[in-house]
């Protein structure tokens, strides 16, 4: 079992490019170190090597998963549906996340590893107000994938900016949204938020997301788009309703 934080030794090579980068993660020899400490599910850190490029990775075999009671197997599925969308935001919010087809161990995600101090999670992170657009751009990304799982060690600072992880709990066709980020509940939708929800209604959904989801979860992930367009501003928790707002643990 293997704790993550700062990892001095291995690094993406720095000459890799998104593109190259996406052919690395999907393509090069896999080397795991180790299952990630506290996961739940398999969660291995790993490093890919294509040529002389590689790259620190974390893999998420649909094997490995757990069953679920609410969700069906191929969690993967909804981390790579969940970076699709986030890169509809105009600011980066998800590591490079995609499909990997490995010869041993299986299908599954396989995402760009988080270089992080694992003391700086949101509860520490919200203090710092150059940080708040971010985390409000976050917090709309939440509401319409409906995560359901967003713990403050779910959001680390990388040595690129904050970026967050663990998606395979979103775009239920149920409201389930359970998240820490509520510090900017009522408040209005910024600028960037109401034209990326926008977009998407006009323009629809990317078609990569029928692939991964169910009819019925893309069709309640545009139903979330134009009621929180609609809205105007961000959700307030229902402390008192059936479902909890906040995940558990908190971080």
């Amino acid at each position: 079992m293997i704790a993550l934080g700062r990892m001095a030794t291995a690094r993406q090579s720095p000459e890799v490019d998104h593109d190259a980068l996406v052919e690395v993660l999907s393509t090069g020899i896999l080397e795991v170190h180790g299952r990630v400490t506290g996961s739940s599910n398999a969660t291995l850190l790993s490093t890919v090597r294509l040529g002389e490029a590689s790259s620190l990775a974390i893999f998420k075999p649909e094997r490995g998963e757990r069953p679920l009671w609410d969700f069906p197997s191929g969690l993967w599925r909804r981390e790579v549906a969940a970076s699709i969308l986030a890169a509809q935001f105009d600011l980066p919010l998800l590591p490079t996340t995609i499909i990997r087809e490995d010869p041993d161990l299986g299908i599954g995600s396989i995402s760009v590893y988080i270089d992080h101090d694992p003391e700086e999670h949101y509860f520490v992170l919200r203090d710092d107000d150059a940080l708040a657009a971010w985390f409000q751009t976050l917090a709309a990304f939440d509401v319409i994938a409906n995560n359901s799982d967003r713990k403050a060690g779910h959001i680390l600072r990388g040595e690129n900016g904050l970026f967050a992880i663990d998606h395979g709990l979103c775009f239920h066709e149920d409201d389930k949204l359970r998240t820490v980020v509520w510090d900017f509940s009522d408040e209005p939708l910024l600028p960037g938020v109401t034209s990326t929800l926008e977009k998407l209604k006009q323009l629809g959904l990317p078609d990569e997301l029928e692939s991964l989801l169910r009819p019925e979860e893309v069709d309640s992930l545009m139903r979330r788009v134009e009621e929180l367009l609609a809205a105007g501003s961000l959700p307030i928790p229902d402390e008192d309703g059936n479902w909890p707002p906040y995940p558990w643990p908190l971080i």
